[in-house]
């Protein structure tokens, strides 16, 4: 199996409204997100690749346009989590790349989640 990764990365807010008011992630607080698409395939395409990376630019433009300098509370119909956040960016890839095989979300240098069915 063929795997090939891209990283991208955007800055948003948010807070978990189920969470106790003492915890701090229910407070109002932001992150420097990376995103993290993971690709796989049996085989190279008659390029030699999985895909062209150069293909993967529309996530690029996804993630700037709905999250960027947003509050994910505002644009996510779900609780922001990373976990969340991970599932619902590996769905949207999906649907543009079948390939697609995992998403994985940091919100710190120490801490991420991933989605990978």
């Amino acid at each position: 199996m063929f795997r090939i990764s891209k990283e991208f990365h955007f800055s948003a807010s948010h807070r978990l409204d189920h969470l106790a008011a003492d915890h701090q992630c229910a407070r109002l607080h932001g992150h420097n997100y990376i995103v993290v698409v993971e690709l796989a395939a049996p085989d190279l395409n008659a390029d030699g690749f999985v895909r062209d990376y150069h293909e993967l630019a529309p996530l690029k433009a996804y993630l700037d346009g709905q999250f960027d300098h947003r509050h994910l509370n505002e644009v996510l119909d779900m609780p922001s989590t990373a976990e969340n956040l991970a599932r619902h960016l590996f769905d949207w890839c999906r649907a543009r790349w079948p390939e697609t095989s995992a998403v994985r979300v940091s919100e710190t240098p120490k801490t991420w989640a991933e989605y990978r069915p």
